[in-house]
Parts: C-alpha cells; sequence; structure tokens
C-alpha cells in the first residue's frame, strides 16, 4: 500500500516530477512530462503497478528528510542498528533525456539495502521488455518509451522485477541514474550523477536567491517557491495545480481529479505572488503562458488547459488501479475543461491589469484579446454557472462568479482610463461593473443572516466569499463583509481550519464528505490582516504553516481529525496562498512599524 500523503516529496525537473516516499519508494513518475501516462503508479495502486524502491534491510531504521537549502535536491537519511547513510534524489534540469538521479552515500559503519525497480508504463499496466546491453546498462522498452538504468551494483530480473542488495559504508558513494527518452532514437550518453548533482544544486539555489524578504516566514514562503517552480511547465511557462491525479478529498470517497493541467483560476493569485516576490521572469511567461492558451473565440475559453495549451482535456477512467487507499475511481483527464465558470473571466482580467501594475511590459495581444473578452462576457455574465468548485450539478448563480465578472469589468476599466485613449471603453465596462456590483449586492446578500450566500436565494455559506475583499469588490471594513466573515467562522471553521462549502447542503453533483481547503483556511489569514485582526492572523496562519510535512508541503486539503492531507500533492494553490497571506503579514507589519513614532 502507498504511504501516506504526507509522507512524501517532491523532486523534478520542471518537465515532470516524482514523489518519494519515506521508505525510499519513488511511488509516483509520468514521463516526459506532468501530464504523461505514468511509468511509477504505486501511489494509486500497488508495487505491480510501478515503484523504484531503494531502502535499508533494517526493516527500522530512523528516517530523516530533508532538503538541501534552497534547493530541490532530497536527502533521506536513514540510521540502522549498523550504521547511517543517505540517499539523495534529485532530477537535472535535461535537454533530450530526462534524468533521475539517485545517490546512496555511506555516513557511519555499514548499511545493507534492498533494491527493486518495477517499470510499468501506461499508469501501471504495461510491463516493458528488458535487456542488458554490453557495457551493463539495463534497457526497458514499450512501445515509444525507453528507459535507462546505469548503476554500478549488481541487478538480476526476479519475477518481472530488477532487484538487487548493496552495502554502504562510511564514505562511499554509490550511483543510480534512471534516463528516460524515446525508443526510436540513439541511447543518450551515460550522465556524470556527481556532476550533474553540483549543477542541480547550483540551479535550484539561483532561483532561491531571488526570493525577495518576508519577515520571520521565509522559508516557508521560500520552500513553496521553489514548489511552484517544480511544478512549471519550463517549455511553456505553464504551472500545474499538482504533480498528481486522483488523490482523494476523502479516503475512499469518489471526489478524485486530475490534477496535471493549468487552470487559469491560479492565473492572479499565482501572479502576485511570484510579482511581489521579485520573480517577474516567471510571472511573465506564466501570462505569455495564459494569453497563448485564451487566444481564439472567446465563446470557446476554457477554465483549464493543457501544459502547453491543449484544449482536450477527456476524462476517462483507469479500471487497473484500486486508488489511492481504496478511493477510486482513478480519473485521467478532467471533464471539467467544457464547463461554464463566469469567475476566470475576472481572473483573466485581474491577472493582466496585476501584471501591468507590477512593471510587466505589455504582450502584444492582450489588449485585442482583453476587448473581445469582455466583449463576449457582457453578453453571458447573468447566466448561471458550475463556479470556481467546478460543481457537477445544476449550474446556478454563485455569488463568486458574479464577483469575479465585476472584477474583470472594473479591472478593464481601470486600464483603460489608464491609458486615456480618445476611443477608450473604460465607461462602457464601468456601466456594467456597476450592473453587476449592485445585483450582488441586492440578490448575493442575505440581510436575515447578515452575510453574503453561496448563490442566488440561497442561504448557504461558501469559503469563496472570503475573497469579496481580497479583490476588492467590497473594503473589509464593510459591514457586510464582517458580517459574512462572522458567518463563515461559525458554519465553515471547524477545527480552526475553513471548509470550501458543506457538501451535504449542496447540490454538487457528488457524495459529500471532505476535508478542510487549505487555500480557503490561507484566505481567511489574508481577511483577517486586512481587517487588523492581527493575532487571530499570525495564531492562523502559523497553525497552518505546522501543517506542512517534514519538507515544507502541502496538499490540497486536511483531516484535522484524523491527522492526514487529503487531495493532490503537492497542491499550487495551497502554496500560492501561502505565499500571499505570509505577505499580507509582512506588509501589515510594515505598516504597522511605520505608524510607531
Amino acid at each position: 500500500m502507498a504511504s501516506r500523503i504526507e509522507d512524501y516529496a517532491i523532486i523534478g525537473d520542471r518537465e515532470t516530477a516524482a514523489l518519494v516516499a519515506r521508505d525510499g519508494s519513488i511511488d509516483w513518475l509520468c514521463w516526459p512530462r506532468f501530464d504523461s501516462p505514468a511509468c511509477f503508479a504505486a501511489l494509486l495502486g500497488t508495487s505491480d503497478n510501478g515503484r523504484w524502491l531503494i531502502t535499508p534491510r533494517d526493516p527500522h531504521p530512523n528516517v530523516a528528510r530533508r532538503y538541501d537549502d534552497g534547493t530541490l535536491v532530497l536527502q533521506t537519511q536513514f540510521e540502522t542498528a549498523t550504521g547511517t547513510a543517505t540517499i539523495i534524489d534529485f532530477m537535472p534540469t535535461h535537454g533530450n533525456a530526462s534524468d533521475l538521479v539517485r545517490i546512496v552515500v555511506g555516513e557511519r559503519g555499514t548499511v545493507e539495502f534492498d533494491f527493486e525497480l518495477v517499470l510499468r508504463f501506461d499508469y501501471g499496466s504495461t510491463v516493458p521488455w528488458v535487456n542488458r546491453q554490453p557495457d551493463g546498462t539495463l534497457t526497458a522498452i514499450a512501445g515509444p518509451d525507453l528507459v535507462l538504468l546505469r548503476t554500478p551494483v549488481a541487478i538480476h530480473g526476479q519475477d518481472m522485477r530488477t532487484v538487487g542488495r548493496f552495502t554502504v559504508a562510511a564514505g562511499e558513494r554509490v550511483p543510480f541514474v534512471l534516463t528516460h527518452t524515446s525508443s526510436t532514437g540513439p541511447l543518450p550518453p551515460p550522465l556524470d550523477p556527481e556532476d550533474a548533482l553540483l549543477r542541480t544544486q547550483a540551479a535550484w539555489r539561483t532561483i532561491a536567491d531571488r526570493c525577495a524578504p518576508v519577515g520571520r516566514w521565509r522559508e516557508p514562503v521560500l520552500r513553496s517557491v521553489l514548489t511552484l517552480k517544480a511544478l512549471t511547465y519550463a517549455p511553456t511557462g505553464g504551472i500545474v495545480a499538482a504533480a498528481t491525479t486522483s488523490l482523494p478529498e476523502r479516503i475512499g470517497g469518489t471526489r478524485n481529479w486530475d490534477y496535471r493541467y493549468c487552470w487559469l483560476r491560479d492565473a492572479t493569485f499565482t501572479l502576485l505572488a511570484l510579482m511581489n516576490l521579485g520573480y517577474f521572469e516567471e510571472a511573465r511567461a506564466w501570462r505569455d503562458w495564459l494569453l497563448r492558451a485564451v487566444a481564439g473565440s472567446p465563446a470557446q475559453m476554457q477554465i483549464m488547459y493543457g501544459l502547453a495549451g491543449e484544449r482536450r482535456l477527456l476524462e476517462w477512467e483507469v479500471p487497473w488501479l484500486a486508488g489511492y487507499e481504496g478511493s477510486r475511481p482513478v480519473r485521467v483527464g478532467n471533464a471539467a475543461f467544457n464547463q461554464l465558470q463566469l469567475d476566470v473571466f475576472g481572473e483573466v482580467g485581474d491577472a493582466l491589469f496585476q501584471a501591468a501594475r507590477g512593471g510587466l511590459e505589455p504582450h502584444p495581444r492582450q489588449h485585442e484579446i482583453r476587448r473581445v473578452v469582455l466583449e463576449h462576457l457582457e453578453t453571458i455574465w447573468r447566466q448561471p454557472d458550475e463556479g470556481i468548485w467546478e460543481v457537477r450539478g445544476p449550474r446556478q448563480h454563485f455569488t463568486h462568479s458574479k464577483v469575479m465578472a465585476w472584477v474583470a469589468f472594473d479591472r478593464a476599466a481601470k486600464l483603460a482610463r489608464g491609458h486615456g485613449a480618445q476611443d477608450s471603453p473604460a465607461d462602457r465596462w464601468r456601466r456594467v461593473a456597476d450592473e453587476i456590483h449592485a445585483e450582488v449586492c441586492a440578490k448575493g446578500f442575505d440581510p436575515a443572516i447578515n452575510s453574503f450566500v453561496q448563490a442566488y436565494g440561497s442561504r448557504t455559506l461558501d469559503a469563496s466569499l472570503l475573497l469579496i475583499p481580497l479583490v476588492g469588490f467590497l473594503p473589509p471594513e464593510d459591514t457586510r463583509v464582517l458580517g459574512t466573515v462572522a458567518a463563515i467562522e461559525r458554519t465553515l471553521v471547524h477545527d480552526g481550519l475553513v471548509l470550501r462549502y458543506d457538501t451535504a447542503a449542496t447540490n454538487d453533483g457528488l457524495p459529500p464528505g471532505e476535508g478542510a481547503f487549505l487555500a480557503c483556511s490561507f484566505w481567511l489569514v489574508q481577511v483577517y490582516a486586512k481587517q487588523g485582526r492581527r493575532e487571530e492572523a499570525v495564531r492562523l496562519f502559523e497553525r497552518l504553516i505546522a501543517l506542512g510535512n517534514d519538507v515544507g508541503l502541502f496538499a490540497e486539503e486536511y483531516d484535522p481529525r484524523a491527522g492526514r492531507m487529503l487531495g493532490n500533492f503537492p497542491q499550487a494553490f495551497s502554496h500560492v496562498g501561502l505565499i500571499n497571506a505570509a505577505l499580507a503579514l509582512a506588509g501589515q507589519e510594515r505598516a504597522d512599524r511605520s505608524k510607531s513614532p
């Protein structure tokens, strides 16, 4: 059975990523891209579905993990009865091939290790043909995929697996290099693992050194930045929502989705996080990916795209995988790509606004794209939609969706007025924004409960309402905002963490039950900070930070009663939320200091 979600760490080369468990097993890897079929899929099945295990023979070692400072190079130290050894895991950035390197380092005494490599292409279903080359290189081939293993360790085939046993003594370093390439080309030359380690450490530290100061929370913020970089598909600048598919929002449940794609919804929060930390190159790449993806007919704008802007993300179920802890189905693709979600128009508009305000030079096509998108939004904003949470039940007039439609017109009007063009449509866009604002205040607010509600005519609460003051729809001290925050605290804050909404009270087309949504909890930190509730903001933020695993990573959700993470991992939205919450707190600290006599 796979490890607990929080027992994994991520390594990656900014085109794909692998998850490494505390016991030394790599249980998830899609090659050559994040969204490629997995060749290690034990995470969602069993070891028969593919994994790479290097672990001490001692069944009860003491395990300690850390990343090398400022890098995505993972060190897992095993202390056994006979000695201590560390496995260094990393993926160097690459050219024509992709490499996964493991170096076992002896530190004290001797440690005996077991080795097991189970390659299964196509999500754990296809057994490759394995051969040994004259130079000792092991090759595994199936269709278009070719994987090579180079190591000095003696290994052999056994029951459709490659196994071995070796001992490392103090001062010894034993390398393993696994390489993926096309089965139709020549074999790539051997990689020098020690040189690759130095180059990989230097590349990540170059990124880390650019991180702006954020007060006492620099370490979790920097780890979140590096995680976002690990989830970035370098050839295009697209950022995937997570490295995995189908990790459940409730153990044994069916809320299992494929997150290996790029959501427009993440655009504004990600841009703000990157720009405020000084990562303008990354912000520009994300902005440019965004504009390439949405180019075309505005009526065909999707809520998510593939890594390079692909549009067809057809959803299907993988019947041969049992699911994480029996949580079926395992899904590939995401049918939500063809939903109507009005809020993404606001996220795109706000992203372009924030990019301009943050100093990014305008993209040659962004003004024209904004104009045609707004013309389309003007015709559809009154329609019901599936909303931010991508419900698979009936469409509704979600309050958050209308608020974000207002954001689209509000930001466009501000940008157009700032440019001062004579034929500027700023006045028309401002009128539409005002019309939406008035409607939301009239239909999205329930005076009887003194709160905005999830959808027009509903009395259900929704954590997305916390974004009302964060996007500037109303000031944080507005009585309606104060009432909404109080209502969310009463109904959606459980065990100190924020639920997205009451899944039992909302017809979202799925069985009820999920964990607390970490991004929503970080939103509440930001709201507290904006409302001057500093002690509460810091207390909640530090509790959230403590929920990260031993190497500072966060999944999508958390179950406070079971004390474990839920949902896909690591989750970009959670890490972006952490960054923006830390920036809000640091900003308030600076403001408070400037007021001091």
